[in-house]
């Protein structure tokens, strides 16, 4: 997914739904990481998309969290 569609998709969410997204995206990062360390994994770039999709994440809460 885009990093702009996937902002606009995060912005529209509330702070329960993004803890939620970010419990996920930690998941799916173990998961990579584990598939990358085992030599399975096929798309390496997908690891730093999901670490930005996660730092996204907590951007949107600590701003949420401070309004």
């Amino acid at each position: 997914m885009k990093s702009r569609a996937f902002l606009e998709e995060i912005l529209t969410k509330t702070s329960e739904e993004l803890n939620v997204e970010l419990v996920n995206a930690k998941k799916e990062l173990f998961n990579l990481r584990f598939q990358n360390a085992t030599n399975q994994l096929d798309n390496t770039a997908r690891i730093k998309e999901v670490r930005k999709n996660i730092a996204r994440i907590q951007t949107i809460i600590t701003q949420k969290a401070t309004v």
